[in-house]
């Protein structure tokens, strides 16, 4: 069986990844809170989880491999979302949860296994907050009930902090009837004019953090692999999880594999509303960026490495992809599975930029199919409709042999001149060639030739 080795930031060291359950492989993404549109960012952690999701189901099968990424629909943000705009938070989270949805499909993302939004496990939320409160690791004051930092003697060691470093450098709320300024809230009170739900401690609704160790136990059980997501949520988020799952089932060892994506940048800077900068993945599609480009994008960068979009990294896969398509739109119907080569890289803690060399080598090595095949495997090509890879300037897949059999015939012409020592005529095939999009290569071995974004079938079609 192939041996996948994931970089475990638990551990600051990458392992061999071994499943507690190989017939049951357990994987949890924190998802989105649902309040607007997802920007670039958050379309970083669906990518990368997608294709390590991708690669679990083909080394275990489909069906042992089991992804849960929750959707946050209770929160301040939607809160504030409802008031601006006289909306109902349930119409609010219902639309945003789809238009996620939508956007992430857009991408190429499989959808997990399991999608829960958070209101539909609220009982299961407060009976771990109950459990935690028996036993010594929570505490309620004044309609709160908040975790006790100081009862989990491994707090902090996801991230490397220390109880004193933490408090000494993160903004806390320091409430009065906090017992440490660390501590932090599992429940907490609700207005009339807020979502609230019924509790031992009065009307109110959860904190964050409660959200995804409730949930994750409901559907992954107490112990499971892989925990995922930005590395902006190992602190607190990550470390507080942790800290009341350990807790509440002191059996079990939650999540056996962390790992954290780096963040997003755009054009060497931090994304941000202030430095206009900012964009959803909505945007882009509406833009006529295809989904299948940003994800080609997103890969060619190692997901433990800041992630920088921009316009020339953005062309320059447009030109590749569309490079590739001609020959792609003649590989539709292979069956193939992925290549070894293309396997054996994202074994290796998920290592798509060697992944993108494969996919670069097969086509140079003009293995068609396999690249075909192995696009498909990491979600950039869907493998049903050529015109899914193919951008607008392909017309349609009947053209293409005839494409590649007009080139052939043209560098044959252009061979037969030089052979002949008419050199005017090789130079002018070479520039009419040019003219339409074709680069043309001369060296010792023979003549070949790349197709570039420029080209233009019409102007093939003119030459005789």
């Amino acid at each position: 069986m192939t041996i996948i080795k994931l970089h475990n930031t638990r551990t600051r060291r990458k392992e061999v990844f071994e499943p507690l359950d190989k017939d049951n492989v357990r994987m949890y993404v924190c998802g989105p809170t649902v309040y607007d549109r997802a920007h670039l960012g958050n379309a970083r952690p669906v990518v990368v989880f997608d294709v390590l999701y991708r690669l679990l189901r083909h080394v275990y099968g489909a069906e042992h491999v089991t992804y849960a990424r929750n959707f946050t629909d209770v929160d301040d943000k939607i809160n504030a979302r409802a008031f601006e705009s006289g909306r109902s938070i349930v119409e609010i989270t219902a639309e945003t949860t789809q238009w996620f949805l939508d956007d992430m499909g857009a991408l190429g993302a499989l959808e997990p296994t399991h999608m829960p939004r958070a209101t539909a496990y609220i009982p299961q939320m407060v009976a771990m907050i109950e459990d935690l409160i028996a036993k010594g690791h929570a505490y309620e004051a004044e309609g709160h009930v908040l975790f006790a930092v100081e009862s989990y003697a491994a707090y902090g060691r996801l991230s490397g902090r220390t109880v004193e470093d933490m408090i000494a450098g993160a903004r806390v709320e320091v409430a009065p009837y906090k017992r440490n300024p660390m501590d932090f809230v599992l429940w907490k009170p609700s207005s009339a004019d807020l979502p609230g739900w019924p509790s031992p401690w009065g009307r109110g609704r959860p904190g964050w953090h409660i959200e995804c160790s409730a949930m994750s136990y409901e559907l992954l059980g107490e112990s499971f692999d892989i925990h995922g997501g930005g590395n902006d949520l190992m602190f607190p988020h990550h470390e507080n999880e942790i800290a009341q799952s350990c807790c509440a089932h002191p059996e079990g060892g939650f999540a056996q594999v962390w790992m954290h994506n780096e963040m997003l940048q755009v054009e060497g800077k931090k994304m941000s509303k202030s430095l206009g900068n900012f964009f959803t993945v909505r945007d882009l599609l509406d833009q006529g960026v295809p989904g299948f480009i940003v994800r080609f994008v997103m890969l060619q960068t190692h997901y433990r490495k800041p992630m920088d979009w921009t316009e020339a990294k953005y062309r320059s896969a447009q030109n590749e992809l569309h490079k590739w398509s001609y020959w792609l739109l003649n590989s539709a119907d292979t069956d193939i599975g992925p290549s070894d080569e293309l396997i054996e890289a994202l074994s290796d803690d998920l290592n798509t930029p060697k992944a993108i060399t494969v996919l670069r080598d097969s086509f140079s090595a003009g293995q068609y199919q396999q690249l075909a095949a192995d696009l498909k495997f990491l979600g950039i090509w869907n493998g049903e409709s050529p015109s899914q890879i193919s951008l607008t300037y392909v017309r349609d897949t009947s053209t293409n042999r005839e494409v590649a059999d007009r080139i052939g015939a043209l560098l044959a012409q252009l061979d037969q001149a030089r052979s002949a020592k008419d050199y005017s005529l090789a130079d002018a095939i070479r520039d009419k060639l040019t003219e339409a999009g074709i680069i043309v290569k001369t060296a010792n071995t023979g003549t070949s030739y790349e197709i570039s974004g420029s080209f233009d079938p019409a102007k093939l079609e003119a030459l005789k």
